[in-house]
């Protein structure tokens, strides 16, 4: 098949010359800081997930914004986590020009060394879809699109083209964004699928699956790394701070997602040898610096 060109599986050496030793004159935020937007009235942990995810695959600093209840509760999981609370249960169209703030401001402060997360927890509120879009519309910058972020998306995906997002869909999630049902479908054609609709959207994309598939249209990464057992909630939040990690590090996006994808994948490898069925999601976190060190 066409799509066979230009085919890898990503390996352990690439992943590792991700993280060389850092020099000793590092300061702050060389290595990287992440904003995430998510979280609402009800969905407090995906945030926390992929912040802790973020720190442990190498960031310097990861800043939360999200609802003043959703940004206290995760404030209050771990004295590493800063969180900006928005006034209301969930984030609206008049919190955007605030977002976007914030946004320029940790791009100043990091020295260009900055990537965003958008879309865990944050809910399907038609006033939140819309902020997300007329957010995503104004920036851009290396960006992680993931969980109900995707969904916004689908209905503008004209905002997307050309800039260094990435999206991180499950097959109900890629359906939702592409219209198109991978459920089933042979591993070529699979592979084939992903690759035209990144091709078609301009964009990078990681479909989520027992073999992820990255592409960015032209090229297409394979990662043959992780188990059934992370089916668990949270393993997803988990990839996509790991993956913000790697973009705020300057890694490009079709590489970045890759490599997130493996170190994810292999992170739960180790976890599932200790905990199978009682994996949960800060169990795999908890191994990733097994990974990349």
């Amino acid at each position: 098949m066409k799509s066979l060109r230009n085919m890898r599986t990503i390996t352990a050496q690439e992943v590792k010359k991700m993280y060389p030793p850092r020099p000793v004159q590092s300061r702050k935020y060389d290595h990287g800081l992440m904003l995430v937007i998510g979280g609402s009235e009800y969905y407090t942990g995906a945030p926390a997930i992929a912040a802790f995810a973020g720190f442990r695959a190498g960031l310097d600093m990861v800043r939360i914004l999200a609802p003043k209840r959703a940004a206290d509760i995760i404030a209050s999981f771990s004295p590493v986590l800063a969180a900006y609370g928005l006034d209301g249960s969930h984030i609206e169209k008049k919190d955007v020009s605030f977002l976007i703030s914030r946004t320029m401001a940790a791009k100043e402060i990091a020295r260009g060394n900055v990537s965003i997360l958008i879309g865990n927890g944050l809910g399907r509120d038609e006033e939140t879809q819309e902020a997300i879009k007329e957010y995503l519309a104004a920036i851009d910058l290396p960006c992680v699109i993931d969980a109900d972020a995707i969904y916004a998306v689908a209905e503008r995906p004209e905002i997307i083209v050309g800039k260094p997002f990435v999206f991180t869909p499950h097959s109900y999630e890629f359906f939702e964004l592409t219209g198109k049902n991978v459920h089933g479908l042979p591993q070529e054609e699979k592979i084939e699928l992903v690759k035209q609709e990144a091709a078609r959207l301009q964009t990078t994309l990681l479909l989520k699956s027992h073999i992820d598939i990255v592409s960015n249209g032209s090229e297409v990464i394979l990662s043959k790394t992780g188990t059934p057992y992370m089916t668990v909630g949270g393993a997803g939040d988990s990839l996509a701070g790991i993956l913000g990690a790697l973009l705020a590090r300057g890694i490009a996006p079709l590489e970045a997602a890759a490599a997130a994808a493996y170190i994810n994948g292999k992170a739960g490898e180790l976890a599932t040898k200790k905990f199978k069925d009682g994996l949960i999601a800060t169990d795999i976190i908890e191994e990733i610096p097994h990974i990349i060190s």
